[in-house]
């Protein structure tokens, strides 16, 4: 039920013990308490729900970014202009996470009055993963869509030149006893932070995820890694790809493309762009009458036929949901990679977690 094949390397830490320690990192890296814990937490929540290449990986890339690489560490988010329910929001250029959760907040405001909001991102950065925005608005009872630009590491079908990039979306539509319908995925048949996880873990990648250099399939993680991403069913992924790009940044300033930075010379702070649209469900229809429609569509694919050998038949979010009850109660898995270099940025800015031993 994993995403990631288990390592026997891998260390268990709990996840309250996480989520200290990189928030003490982030508000020792210049962070104000309140924006170091909303980032920590929503990294923390993606290696709950088994995402590791969206969860603590990523802080000493953030830190980095907010040190020395000229994200503003206590940039805040303000309205730039609203219209009813089409909003403008200057993320002042913060981590994206801070921007991006209060450009959806502002859309579900937003939505209690219009119906359906849509708030455009600019001045943002790396905002990380997207199903922490759409769930935000299933849980105030709607649903719940965004998406963002990314580096590009894709290029055109036929092409060996990074331009495109795999740009992920985020789906939420509220469920009952099934759980909510939850979906979080870009473009390409992988995301660069997944194969660090394997590259980590020391794994050979599946041979449909990326190309080398010179543009030939390769399982190795380390060769994909300065190579292409493959975009998901050819040319419509990269199509695909390309629209959620541009809905991300051209309705703002931000920047589309290389406009916003490559993977060789890094992000250019303050280019990425995202959008949010919360839809208010009882503006259209009765809430529980949704979510009984989702449950039976949930119960609907889990009736169904199933190969010889598959167990189960699960709908996007429910094994991420089953895997963040599991690491709840099991505490979370991390390569032993990735607990070192949090460690090494704990000593780096002058924090002493407690409790990041782990258990194997």
């Amino acid at each position: 039920m994993a995403i990631y094949p288990d390592s026997e390397t891998d260390i268990r830490v709990p996840a309250d013990r996480l989520m200290d320690a990189c928030a003490l990192v982030f508000q020792s890296s210049g962070m104000t308490a309140q924006d170091a814990e909303l980032l920590s937490r929503s990294l923390v929540e993606s290696d709950l729900r088994g995402v590791h290449s969206h969860g603590v990986i990523r802080v000493p890339d953030y830190v980095r970014k907010i040190t020395k690489q000229g994200v503003d560490p206590r940039g805040a988010p303000s309205i730039k202009s609203q219209i009813g329910g089409a909003i403008v929001v200057d993320g002042g250029n913060a981590m994206g996470q801070i921007g991006g959760t209060y450009a959806m907040d502002q859309a579900i405001e937003a939505a209690k009055t219009v119906g359906i909001a849509f708030a455009a991102l600019e001045n943002s950065n790396h905002c990380g993963a997207m199903d922490w925005y759409a769930m935000r608005a299933c849980a105030a009872g709607m649903i719940g869509l965004c998406g963002t630009n990314a580096l590009p590491t894709m290029a055109p079908v036929g092409g060996r030149e990074k331009i495109v990039g795999i740009n992920p979306i985020g789906l939420a539509i509220p469920g009952g006893e099934e759980g909510d319908f939850v979906l979080d995925f870009a473009f390409g048949a992988t995301a660069h932070g997944k194969i660090r996880v394997y590259h980590q873990k020391g794994l050979p990648i599946p041979t449909d995820w990326a190309l080398s250099a010179d543009g030939e399939p390769t399982t190795d993680a380390a060769k994909a890694l300065v190579g292409l991403i493959q975009p998901i069913g050819g040319h419509k992924g990269v199509a695909l790809g390309m629209s959620v790009g541009m809905l991300a940044t051209l309705l703002t300033g931000a920047g589309y493309g290389l406009d916003s930075g490559s993977m060789e010379e890094g992000a250019k702070a303050g280019r990425d762009g995202q959008f949010f649209i919360a839809i208010n469900v009882p503006a259209f229809t009765d809430l529980n009458v949704l979510r009984a429609r989702v449950d039976g569509i949930a119960r609907q694919v889990h009736g169904s036929a199933r190969r010889t050998g598959v167990d189960k038949l699960y709908v996007p979010g429910e094994i991420e949901r089953l895997q963040r009850e599991h690491n709840l109660h099991n505490a979370i898995p991390l390569p032993r990679a990735t607990l070192n270099d949090l460690l090494s940025v704990c000593r780096a800015v002058g924090v002493e977690p407690q409790g990041l031993g782990g258990s194997t």
